[in-house]
């Protein structure tokens, strides 16, 4: 049996039998190395030197944290609240479902534009969500819709637009491709992609028109409602600018750490919250992402026991080796491998360079045309980013949504992306090798 598909398969199973996502991980580390052909000593080890490669990574989300609850504290999300509290209009039917409609679509809006116009990947959910968790309560709004919603924005704009996180996915496909024997252009690559993007559109239509669009109740935070009016013009002007600071220097920089630290070092210094305060405020903050950050740290390993029992490599040239010359047969399994490796190794990035070197030559050979290869290689690498439990572009909606407790990652998170992203991914990406 390959490793890869043991681990990945006993992590999944175990988290949605509700056992912490961590453990899975572990568990499945350790299921991987032992079929993988490593010793439970070589895997413990492999699995522990993985664990540094996530630190910066979560050191980010803890300041993004620190950083969510400061503006907080400041009171912009208050004033937020207010002003959407008064566009609900009291209860009346039509504004509450003018103000569903605007929410959503406002929340989708940002989540794209984080991959491609103001490329801060998730940095701006445990600032824009938890705030927005109380309006989204006094609309009865189903938070596991709110959280395909953002995964869709996460997801599909860098697999389509060539912006941003979409420019750097694409050059890596581009030169991967290249490397193999594959040689297109840039501008190639979006128009091979509409298609498989295309089945994740009909998804995120799906998940808010038929799977989500009932109300669902949650209980509000009391300490949420108690808030009024707990904002001044200089706070709220200070935790603009804060945000502005942020997002250039994170920009400029490259660097969530020095970005969510500038945020922060604003509003401290504008004395919107007292510094007496700062410590435990800069604490609650961390404690609310601390989660993201330990299942990036164990996701980190989980990968490093997987690409040393060398079966990543293997799941591939055996896929090959199956598929024979059989057109339809082959783009399938291919998208299929796709989803284990990058299920696997929890980055899409990371998976081109896997797939592509043996999927290009085989694309080739089965008689695939350039920008059905594109659309093969790009779709399988593609897949799995939703839906995986060790995702950033699942664990950032967990970390906005379950501030308060009432969301869990695997069943109104995971679940929910892979079943409206997933499977039109391999629907409409094998369509478009067929086609193209």
């Amino acid at each position: 049996m390959n490793a890869v598909i043991i681990a990945v398969l006993v992590m999944l199973i175990l988290s949605l039998l509700r056992v912490n996502v961590v453990l899975s991980l572990i568990v499945g580390s350790l299921a991987g190395g032992l079929t993988g052909g490593l010793s439970l000593d070589k895997t413990i080890e492999v699995f522990s030197s993985g664990l540094g490669g996530s630190a910066e990574v979560a050191l980010s989300y803890a300041l993004l944290g620190g950083f969510a609850v400061a503006l907080s504290a400041a009171g912009l999300p208050d004033l937020l609240v207010q002003s959407m509290v008064g566009m609900i209009g009291k209860g009346e039917k039509r504004a509450k479902a003018y103000s569903k409609t605007l929410i959503v679509f406002l929340i989708l809006l940002m989540a794209c534009f984080s991959q491609n116009l103001i490329p801060i990947h998730i940095a701006f959910i445990p600032i824009l969500i938890p705030p927005l968790l109380y309006i989204l309560n006094e609309l009865n709004i189903d938070r596991r819709l709110i959280a395909s919603v953002l995964t869709f924005g996460l997801t599909a704009p860098y697999i389509l637009l060539p912006a941003g996180f979409g420019k750097i996915f694409q050059e890596i496909l581009q030169s991967n491709m290249a490397d193999s024997g594959l040689t297109v252009g840039l501008e190639d690559i979006p128009k091979a992609m509409v298609l498989p993007v295309l089945g994740m559109l009909a998804g995120l239509l799906f998940a808010i028109f038929v799977s989500y669009r009932k109300p669902r109740n949650y209980k509000q935070n009391e300490r949420m409602e108690a808030k009024k009016n707990h904002y001044s013009k200089k706070s709220v002007t200070f935790s603009i600018l804060a945000i502005v600071a942020a997002l250039a220097v994170q920009i400029i920089t490259e660097s969530m750490i020095i970005g969510a630290f500038t945020g922060i070092m604003v509003i401290y210094a504008s004395g919107a919250i007292k510094w007496r305060e700062a410590d435990n405020l800069l604490t609650d903050g961390m404690r609310m992402m601390a989660f993201i950050g330990f299942v990036m740290l164990s996701a980190y390993g989980f990968a490093d026991v997987l690409k040393e029992t060398g079966d990543v490599e293997a799941l591939v040239k055996w896929s090959a080796d199956a598929i024979g010359n059989n057109k339809a047969l082959g783009s399938l399994m291919m998208l299929v491998v796709g989803l284990f490796v990058t299920m696997g190794i929890g980055s899409s990035f990371s998976t081109i360079p896997i797939i592509a070197t043996i999927f290009v030559p085989l694309c080739f050979q089965l008689g695939f045309s350039p920008m059905a290869t594109v659309a093969i290689v790009g779709t399988a690498a593609a897949l799995g980013d939703a839906g995986s439990p060790a995702s950033d572009s699942t664990l950032g909606p967990t970390a906005g949504l379950n501030v308060d407790g009432q969301h869990n990652h695997i069943w109104d998170t995971c679940v929910p992306t892979f079943l409206h992203y997933n499977l039109p991914l391999i629907l409409f990406g094998w369509l478009a090798a067929m086609v193209l």
